[in-house]
Parts: structure tokens; sequence; C-alpha cells
């Protein structure tokens, strides 16, 4: 059974075989968020005119994100977990890989957030978010749910031909498309590091009372971000993308690497600019298993040069995709717990998902909030 490779841009799901179990549908449920506020949800659809997407010729950079924020009581249904286009396509991907059938994988379940439920109102500070590579911004749901809960606007973004498939309005879905060579992570990263960089110019217009959804879809009421305080956030590729994003753009107070290298070859010693540099603002390190400060060079390099405030927690018992969704949902499929172990650890699902949603919490309180 091989264990995600955690190194550069790695960090994908790679899952044998396992005897393929029943048919029937197993019920998927993330857990609720804690915080004292609703939250609601808003999905926006961002066109760059200014940039051609760099891996479909002919073609403009769009980009799908989830907006989550504290909400008042009421507003439309829950939002499932993923759009049923692109549930279809990853739910296959994953069913391959687990090797059992993809009807066991409902990922169109509800989460916790309620559609267009208006704001709780106030200007709240904002945390983006950035999937590993090759993963939807789902993936993230389960802390960026608990954030939004306790008072923060969370930004989950897609990096549109990454993932097996991101559904755009009307139904349409945007299949995988990934650079190849030698300079590919280079490619990717610079282009999420684009995207990125990108979704906050599109919050400056709705900070300022604009619609940067392409289509011009109703916002919520009372939906305010506070510029002033943005942090981000992002697993493997993804905790890399907030370092590299930071290095380039000072609107971003504060971030958090969840168990992702800053390395674009480990081997080569070919590290990220945030490795090289260090950053003048705080910045969290999380990581599980085997992975540690003590274990990547790319980390210690980043320790070496960081001069803002730095913090780092250790899950021993976890694993890699345990900062992912995959820790809520792998457990309930009824697998081997020996099979999913080198993806999720043998912690408990719940302590290590306390364990996180309080780290990431009082990191962007203190930074953020100041509290």
């Amino acid at each position: 059974m091989r264990k995600p490779f955690v190194a550069g841009l790695a960090g994908v799901l790679f899952l044998t075989a396992l005897p393929a179990s029943a048919a029937a549908a197993t019920r998927l449920a993330l857990p609720a968020p804690t915080g004292p506020y609703a939250v609601g949800s808003v999905d926006l659809h961002l066109v760059d005119h200014a940039r051609p997407d760099p891996w479909v010729a002919g073609t403009t950079r769009e980009l799908m994100v989830t907006v989550r924020y504290p909400a008042r009581s009421g507003g439309g249904p829950k939002t499932p977990y993923l759009a049923p286009g692109a549930a279809e396509v990853i739910a296959g991907e994953d069913a391959r890989q687990l090797g059992i059938t993809a009807d066991r994988l409902g990922y169109t379940f509800p989460t916790h957030a309620r559609a267009g439920a208006p704001a709780a109102g106030g200007r709240r500070p904002v945390v983006l978010y950035s999937p590993s590579a090759k993963y939807p911004r789902s993936v993230g749901t389960t802390q960026l749910e608990q954030l939004a809960s306790e008072g923060y606007v969370t930004v989950a973004i897609d990096h549109t031909h990454e993932p097996a498939a991101v559904e755009f309005p009307g139904g349409r879905v945007e299949r995988r498309v990934l650079p190849s060579g030698p300079d590919a992570g280079r490619r990717l990263i610079a282009t999420r590091v684009a995207d990125t960089r990108f979704v906050l110019d599109a919050l400056e217009t709705l900070a300022c009372g604009g619609n940067p959804d392409a289509e011009h879809r109703p916002l919520p009421a009372g939906l305010v971000p506070d510029l002033s305080r943005i942090g981000m956030f992002g697993h493997s590729a993804g905790g890399f993308t907030t370092g590299e994003t930071m290095v380039v753009d000072a609107r971003l107070a504060a971030g958090a690497d969840l168990d992702g290298s800053m390395a674009y070859s480990q081997s080569a010693r070919e590290f990220g600019r945030v490795a090289d540099e260090g950053l003048d603002q705080p910045f969290l390190l999380l990581s599980a298993g085997d992975h540690s400060a003590a274990a990547d060079p790319s980390w210690q390099e980043f320790l070496a040069h960081q001069r803002g405030p730095v913090q780092a927690q250790h899950l021993p018992d976890g694993e890699h995709f345990s900062y992912t969704d995959y820790q809520a949902l792998l457990p309930r499929l009824d697998l081997d717990p020996a099979s999913i172990a080198p993806f999720v650890g043998t912690v408990d699902p719940a302590r290590s998902i306390t364990t996180q949603r309080a780290a990431l919490s009082a990191f962007f309180d203190r930074y953020l909030q100041h509290r």
C-alpha cells in the first residue's frame, strides 16, 4: 500500500484497489461547525479577462470560488458538497482508486451552509483556501464551515483544470488538463498564485459594493468582507501556494501551510521563494505522520529565513489527508481501517478534526482579530 508522496507538488491521493464492497450507498456527512453563527454560502464565477488560461489554448482564465460567511438564521436550502456534474466525475475517480462502486460516494450530500442566507452583518475578516494539487475546493469544507461559524468570511478556490472536474453555471464541467515537463511544477504554482491574486481583486470589488460574479447573480444581503484583515491557508500544494502568494502580495496578513512541502524538488533542493526568502507575516505549519519540519528540508529552509512569528503543530498519529475532509469521510465507508491508515492515520477522526480546527481558529483569531 503506497502512502501519499509529500514533496513539491505532490500529495495526490493514490489509493490502491481494495476489495469491492456492496453497492449500497454510504451516507456521507461532515461534522457540524461549532461556532456561534449559522453559515451561509454563495458560489461566484470569476472571469479574468486579462489572462489567457495557461492549460487550454484559446480560452480565458475563469475560476469558481465558494464564499462562506456568518449568517442569520433562515436562507435557502443547504448547499451540496459538490455540484451534481462535478460530483459524478470526482466520485467516479475516487471510487476507482478505492476499489468500490461510485454509487457509494454520494458527493451531493448536504453541507451545513445555506445558499444565499443573509449575512450576520458587520465587516468580517477574510480567510482564503487553496486545496492540494488535483483536488477540488470542496475538500476543505469542514475547516471552512468552522471558520465561517466563528465569524470569518472564507473563500475556497478551485484552480480550474487541476481537479477532475469543476462545474460552472449552467452545468458546464471543465475537466483536468495538467502541465508536463521539467518546469510543470513551477508553472502550476505560478498559475495558482495568479489565481489567488485575481480572487483578492474580486474581493475588492465585492467590498466596494460591486458584484464580481460573471453572471451577476444575486449576492447575500449584508456580506461585507474586511480587506484590512485577510489570511490564507491551504493543504499540500495549497499550503505552498499560500506561502508563495504571501511573498508577492502584501494583502495577505497571515498564512498557514497544512502538511505541504515548499519545494519543487526536495532532492535537488529547488525550493520556492517562501522557503528561500521567508516572510514578515505570521505563518503556521501543521504537519502529520512522518512529515514535519525535522523531516522536510524546505520547511527547514523556511524556518531559517522566516522573520515573522511562526507556529508549528504536529499530529503524530495522523497522515497527509487528515487535513482534508477525507479525515471525516473515509472512515464512514466501512473499509478496512488498515487500508485507509496511510492516508488519514490511526488518529480518532473527531480528535483530529477538533485539533486542527482549534489550531487554525486560534492562529487566525490572534493575527487577524488580535484576540
